[in-house]
């Protein structure tokens, strides 16, 4: 035989044949989406609420919720408006109008847009004898509504003087109560003549 190769085996090149080497992935792969994660719900955590007590422990009940709300920057007219449908517009109608031979309008009025002092005096006392409202002459009676709380009537009289386009100041309880103890037992009913010296 001869030395020679034979021609049906292949030659071996001088280059190696390559292999599947065992290369680690990065820690740095698996650590990372832990991070972001773990991350986020820090994030969340500190400004979504969740248990805070800040945001749940103060509101046992919608009524403490309520004393927690900022302060609206004017006059309660919801509460007057409940008081006024309640009482008042029977005569003086849901809308100020007033009512024919009934009682005169409170829209546009000059008297309840007048002295914080004479127009208290009207509820408390009752109203008698003629009286020109918005140019129109009336002669009715009014009975008074001493028994409405001073907050009650404050309210009342705010929402008259600030509702269907009337713009007069606002009534407060202390200057309520302060007439009431001006007026004393005083059981007899306003008139327009007595009004007219009140300021």
């Amino acid at each position: 035989m001869s030395p020679e190769a034979n021609p049906s085996v292949p030659l071996m090149s001088d280059a190696a044949e390559p292999k599947a080497s065992k290369t680690p992935v990065p820690v740095g792969l698996f650590v990372l989406p832990f991070l972001i994660l773990y991350g986020g719900m820090i994030y969340f955590d500190q400004r979504g609420g969740w248990f805070n007590p800040q945001v749940y422990a103060p509101y046992q009940s919608l009524s403490a919720l309520t004393l927690y709300q900022p302060p609206t920057g004017g006059p309660d007219l919801g509460k007057g408006k409940a008081v006024f449908d309640n009482i008042c517009a029977l005569c003086h109608g849901p809308d100020g109008a007033g009512k024919s031979n009934q009682a005169p309008p409170l829209a546009g009025s000059e008297w309840a847009q007048g002295s914080p002092n004479r127009v208290i005096r009207i509820p408390l006392l009752g109203l008698t004898g003629p009286i020109q409202v918005k140019g129109q002459e009336w002669n009715l009676t009014m009975t008074p509504f001493n028994i409405l709380s001073d907050e009650d009537l404050a309210a009342v009289l705010t929402y008259v003087r600030q509702s269907w386009g009337n713009k007069a100041s606002a009534i407060t309880p202390e200057q309520v109560q302060a007439v009431r103890a001006e007026l004393g037992n005083r059981s007899q009913p306003a008139t327009v003549d007595y009004l007219n010296t009140i300021q």
